[in-house]
């Protein structure tokens, strides 16, 4: 069962076990992979199905962060609610150490130096984590690394 089939299934249990919210997370992830594959005019594959709903978990976790600096502890809820089921579709995302040891190994490997090499060293590492970790941690890591 690809991912777009395990989507529509999960949807259906949704609907018959009548979680709403669950419902409506899983609505909106499918509606984001049949908008790309609209803008596409091709059919997703899991690994494209799988980043689109990446892109809906950030669009979650800045929601979130809004919503909290408004003070709307509602709305967090819900936003966390949505986040906790869309990333079940995501491969599991790495610690911050293991970034750390993936960069330093990266950064060995390519004998890099200083901050001046920072683009170098993203390309690659997020070559090599794409879908595991999370790019914003990832450029902290670097940044971080190279700044010692």
């Amino acid at each position: 069962m690809n991912l777009k089939e395990r989507l529509m299934a999960d949807l259906r249990d949704a609907m018959r076990q009548g979680d709403p919210g669950r419902r409506d997370a899983i609505r909106m992830a499918r509606a984001a992979v049949i908008n790309a594959e609209i803008a596409w005019q091709r059919e997703a594959s899991d690994q494209e199905v799988q980043q689109v709903i990446a892109q809906e978990v950030k669009r979650r976790v800045e929601a979130i962060e809004l919503f909290r600096r408004g003070g709307r502890d509602d709305l967090v809820r819900e936003e966390e609610a949505q986040l906790a089921i869309l990333r079940a579709y995501l491969p599991e995302q790495l610690s911050r150490e293991e970034v750390t040891e993936v960069v330093r190994r990266v950064i060995d490997e390519m004998g890099v130096t200083g901050l001046a090499q920072m683009g170098p060293v993203m390309r690659q590492v997020m070559a090599e984590l794409k879908g595991k970790a999370d790019g914003r941690m990832v450029n902290e890591v670097v940044r971080d690394i190279l700044a010692q």
